[in-house]
C-alpha cells in the first residue's frame, strides 16, 4: 500500500508477482512508500477495508477488479471518492516495465481528478414499431416481434409478399421521404401509402395509394437493404437496420428491437449556451463550425443561435472541439476536467524522475482501450514515456486540450482511432492541423493520428515518434472552468513553455485567433460591428467616437465584416501574443462632430460627410431650399426636428412630389 501526503490513499498489487509497481518513482511524485501487496483483490481485501476506513479518498492500480471494489466501498464507505488506474497492461506488463515508474505515477495522479457531472435526457419507448422491408424477412421479423411490440409493417412499392392467414398486424404499402425523430419520437412523412386489399389471393394487393400520410413511431426497424433514411445512422437511437439477405444481422436486429421498451436515460453529451454562439446575427450568418460537422445532424440553425438536439447527438465531440467560443463544451468528461488530469499526470511525470518528454496518447474506451490492453497483453505493449489518457471520444478533443499537453510538458501527443473511422473526422483533423502547424513553430515536438485497429501497428506507429528532453521549466497554470479561457491561456502557455517561443503566427482560415483591422479611411465609427460582435472583442467607446479591440477575444466568426456597411474591416486569422497582453487597443478613433446649432456632440465627421455626399445629388436636396435642408444634417436629433418644423418643409406637399395618375401619361397610356 502506498499513501499520498494526507490526503489520499493509493493501493498497489504485483497482481501475483506478474509487475513490479515501482514505489521509488512513485513516493518521489508524492506518495510514501508502503509496499505493494500481492493479491490485493483476494488475499489483501481486508488492506482495501483498512483503506476505507480511513475516511481518505482512494485510488486503486487496478481496473480489471473495479466491480468487486466498488460493491465493497459501497457497503462500507459509500461516500468515500473511489478511482481506479490500469497501470498494469499499460506499465507493469509491458517490454519497458522496468522503467515505467513515472509513467505509474503520472496515470495513478491523472485517475485521481474527479469529472465534473452531467445531465442525462430521457427517451421514453412504449414499443411502437415501424418495420420497413420489401420481401418476406420483414414479415417474419414482425412475426417475430409482435408478441413484445406494437407492430406496423409498411412494405415498398412493388413488393411481392404472400397475404396473411390472418392479420396479426397492419402491413401497409409506402416509401419513405422524410424522417425526423429519435427513440421514442419518431416522425415519418409516406408517399404511395396504401392500405392492402382484404381479397388479395396470390399476392398481397394494395388499394389505391396517396402521398403525404404521416406515420408515427417509437422504433424504425429498417430491413429495405437500401438507402438508410439517417445520416450517420448507428448512431441514431432507435433507428435499426439491417441486411435483410444476413440472418445473422436480421436476428441480432430483432433480439435488440426486442428490449428498447421502456425509459431510457442518455448522456447530455454537450452543454450548450446559445448567448455565446457566433452563428448568426441581424440575419447574417457567421459561424458554421459544427453545422458542417456534426454527423448525425443533432445541429441545426436556431435564430442568432443553432440548437442541439440531445436526444439525437451522439457525443463525437467535434462541434465541442471545434466552438471557438465555448458555446459548445464537452459534458463527458468536460474539458477543465481533461486539462486537469494532463497537468496531474504530467506534474506526476516529471516529480517521478522522468527523463525524457513524455507523449500523450489519447484514446476512447470502446477502441483504444482494448486495443491498448491487447498491445500490453500479446505484445511489447506501451514505450515507458508514453501515458495513455482516455477519453470518452478522440473527437472531443479540441485545440485547447492539445495545446494544454504541450503547455505542461508533453513532448509530442499522438491520438488513437479507428482504422475506419464510425463517421468523418474532418473536425479532429483540423484541429491537429492547426495545432501541429503551432507546436512546430515553437519547437514542440508532433500531434499525430494513428488510425489502426491492429496492437502491432499502434506500436510501431508510437515506436517511431521522436523523443525530446524533458522540460526545463513546463507549465503549471490551473485550468480555467470554461472552455474559451482554456483555450486562450493553454496556447499563451504552450508558448511560454515552448522551446522556441513565437512572437506572431500566421494561422489558416477558420483559426479560432486572429486580428481586425479596419480601414480609417472607409470606417465611420457607426459601430455596426460592435453590436454583432458575439464575444465583445470589437467595444465602442461612450464617451467619444471610437472602437476598440481585444485580440484574445476574438474568434474570427467574420459578423463583423459581413455586418460592416462600409466593407472596411478586414480579419488576419493569427496568434499575437504581444497584442494578447494588450487588453483593448484602438483600431479607429475621430473626434466627435457637434451640432452646428447647439454645439452637442451626435456623430463623427466621417459618416455626416458620408451622408451629405450620398444624398447631395437626391432631388429633395436640389436648388437654394434643398442646401438649406442639407444643413440639417448637420444638426443634432432635437435641433434638426426644430428646423424641419420651421422649415415647413412636407416631402409629400403637391408643389413638392405628387402621385402620379393615368392623366399624367396621356392617350398613349396602357393599363397593364
Amino acid at each position: 500500500m502506498i499513501k499520498a501526503n494526507a490526503n489520499r490513499t493509493i493501493l498497489t498489487c504485483t497482481c501475483e508477482n506478474t509487475m513490479s509497481p515501482d514505489e521509488g518513482a512513485l513516493a518521489k511524485a508524492g506518495c510514501a512508500a508502503g509496499g505493494s501487496v500481492n493479491q490485493l483483490c483476494r488475499a489483501n481485501l481486508d488492506n482495501f477495508r483498512a483503506a476505507l476506513a480511513k475516511g481518505l479518498p482512494v485510488t486503486v492500480a487496478c481496473t480489471q477488479e473495479a466491480p468487486l471494489f466498488s460493491e465493497v466501498a459501497a457497503d462500507e464507505a459509500p461516500d468515500l471518492p473511489l478511482s481506479f488506474a490500469n497501470i498494469r497492461e499499460t506499465a507493469g506488463w509491458t517490454a519497458q516495465a522496468a522503467t515505467s515508474g513515472p509513467k505509474m505515477a503520472a496515470m495513478i495522479a491523472a485517475a485521481a481528478v474527479a469529472p465534473a457531472p452531467f445531465g442525462v435526457t430521457t427517451l421514453d419507448s412504449t414499443g411502437v414499431t415501424l418495420i420497413l422491408g420489401r420481401d418476406e424477412v420483414a414479415i417474419e421479423a414482425a412475426d417475430a416481434l409482435s408478441e413484445h411490440l406494437d407492430i406496423t409493417v409498411l412494405m415498398q412499392p412493388g413488393s411481392q409478399i404472400t397475404p396473411p392467414m390472418q392479420t396479426r398486424f397492419p402491413v401497409l404499402q409506402g416509401r419513405i421521404r422524410t424522417a425526423l425523430g429519435h427513440l421514442g419520437a419518431f416522425t415519418l412523412t409516406v408517399d404511395d401509402y396504401a392500405a392492402p386489399s382484404p381479397s388479395s389471393r396470390e399476392v398481397l394487393k394494395f388499394e389505391a395509394a396517396r402521398d403525404g400520410a404521416v406515420s408515427r413511431a417509437d422504433l424504425v426497424v429498417d430491413l429495405t437493404g437500401t438507402q438508410p433514411l439517417f445520416a450517420a445512422h448507428d448512431l441514431r437511437p432507435g433507428y435499426l437496420r439491417a441486411d435483410p439477405k444476413n440472418p445473422r444481422a436480421v436476428a441480432d436486429l430483432i433480439a435488440k428491437a426486442g428490449q428498447m421498451v421502456g425509459t431510457f436515460d442518455k448522456p447530455v453529451y454537450i452543454d450548450f449556451l446559445a448567448d455565446l454562439c457566433a452563428h448568426s446575427r441581424n440575419g447574417i450568418t457567421g459561424c458554421t463550425r459544427c453545422l458542417s460537422l456534426c454527423p448525425t445532424g443533432a445541429i441545426t440553425p436556431n435564430g442568432d443561435s443553432v440548437q442541439i438536439d440531445p436526444a439525437i447527438c451522439a457525443g463525437c465531440g467535434q462541434c465541442a472541439a471545434a466552438c471557438p467560443t465555448g458555446a459548445a463544451a464537452y459534458a463527458l468528461p468536460d474539458v477543465a476536467t481533461v486539462a486537469a488530469r494532463l497537468r496531474a499526470a504530467l506534474k506526476a511525470w516529471h516529480d517521478a524522475g522522468g527523463t525524457t518528454a513524455p507523449v500523450i496518447l489519447l484514446h476512447d474506451a470502446d477502441h483504444g482501450e482494448p486495443l491498448i490492453n491487447a498491445s500490453g497483453r500479446y505484445g511489447n505493449g506501451l514505450p515507458a514515456h508514453v501515458i495513455p489518457l482516455g477519453l470518452n471520444e478522440i473527437t472531443q478533443a479540441g485545440p485547447e486540450v492539445l495545446a494544454a499537453a504541450f503547455a505542461y510538458g508533453a513532448g509530442a501527443v499522438a491520438l488513437l482511432g479507428r482504422a475506419k473511422p464510425l463517421h468523418d473526422v474532418d473536425g479532429l483533423r483540423a484541429g491537429i492541423e492547426l495545432v501541429t502547424g503551432v507546436a512546430e513553430a515553437m519547437g514542440h515536438g508532433p500531434v499525430t493520428l494513428i488510425e489502426t485497429d491492429d496492437p502491432d501497428a499502434l506500436e510501431a506507429a508510437l515506436d517511431v515518434l521522436p523523443k525530446s528532453a524533458v522540460h526545463a521549466a513546463p507549465s503549471s497554470f490551473l485550468p480555467p472552468a470554461d472552455k474559451r479561457g482554456l483555450l486562450v491561456m493553454a496556447f499563451a502557455e504552450m508558448n511560454r513553455a515552448a522551446p522556441k517561443p513565437a512572437q506572431t503566427l500566421p494561422l489558416p482560415q477558420g483559426a479560432p485567433f486572429g486580428s481586425v483591422t479596419v480601414d480609417p479611411e472607409a470606417c465611420t465609427l457607426c459601430q455596426a460591428c460592435t453590436g454583432v460582435c458575439p464575444t465583445g472583442a470589437l467595444l465602442d467607446n461612450p464617451e467619444t467616437p471610437m472602437l476598440r479591440f481585444t485580440e484574445s477575444a476574438c474568434v474570427q466568426c467574420g459578423l463583423c465584416a459581413a455586418t460592416c456597411p462600409e466593407t472596411a474591416i478586414t480579419l488576419t486569422p493569427q496568434l499575437d501574443f504581444a497584442a494578447w497582453d494588450t487588453p483593448r487597443r484602438i483600431l479607429h478613433e475621430e473626434p466627435p462632430f457637434c451640432c452646428t446649432v447647439c454645439g452637442e456632440a451626435f456623430a463623427t465627421r466621417s459618416g455626416i460627410d458620408r451622408v451629405k455626399s450620398r444624398l447631395v445629388d437626391h432631388w429633395m436636396f436640389q436648388g437654394e431650399t434643398g442646401a438649406a435642408r442639407l444643413k440639417v444634417l448637420s444638426m443634432c436629433e432635437d435641433c434638426r426636428v426644430q428646423e424641419i418644423v420651421n422649415q415647413g418643409f412636407d416631402p409629400h406637399g403637391e408643389t413638392i412630389r405628387k402621385v402620379r395618375t393615368q392623366a399624367d401619361y396621356g392617350d398613349g397610356y396602357e393599363d397593364s
